[in-house]
This record gives C-alpha cells, sequence and structure tokens, in this order.
C-alpha cells in the first residue's frame, strides 16, 4: 500500500484515491455537505481552509488544506519510485 502525505503528518493511500478537485464549485460543496451529514468526510484541514478535496473508491471524501496540485505532485512522486 502506497501512502502520500495530505498536509500535518496525515496519508492516505494513493492506490484508492479516485480524485482530487478544488473545493470552489457548488457541487463539490453540495457533495462535501452530504457526506459531512452521512458521516462519510473526513476533515484533514487542522481548521485551516480546504484547498483540495480527494474523493476515494470507497466513497469517503477527504477535505485537506493543502492545494491540488501539491497532491498531484506527491501522487507523481509516487508513482515514479
Amino acid at each position: 500500500m502506497k501512502l502520500i502525505n495530505i498536509g500535518f503528518g496525515n496519508l492516505a493511500s494513493a492506490d484508492r484515491i479516485v480524485a482530487v478537485v478544488s473545493p470552489d464549485s457548488a457541487p463539490i460543496k453540495r457533495m462535501v455537505q452530504d457526506a459531512r451529514d452521512k458521516g462519510r468526510l473526513i476533515d484533514a484541514c487542522y481548521g485551516r481552509k480546504s484547498r483540495s478535496v480527494i474523493f476515494t473508491d470507497c466513497g469517503q471524501i477527504i477535505i485537506c488544506a493543502i492545494g491540488a496540485e501539491a497532491i498531484h505532485s506527491r501522487l507523481s512522486e509516487e508513482e515514479e519510485q
């Protein structure tokens, strides 16, 4: 299992990530709120502004305070190794 750092010492399984998107659009905000209501949201922001939303293959949604580009570069580094 490959793990990537999603900020503040938190790790996520790189194999289970389906998409990494920006949290600014209204549909993404609705999906995050729906996941929060259903208990499927993992908040890894530590009180900071969320800069990316990670969707997993098991239906969990992770919000984190690092940008989608940073996560992409970390995923690319993992794939190269």
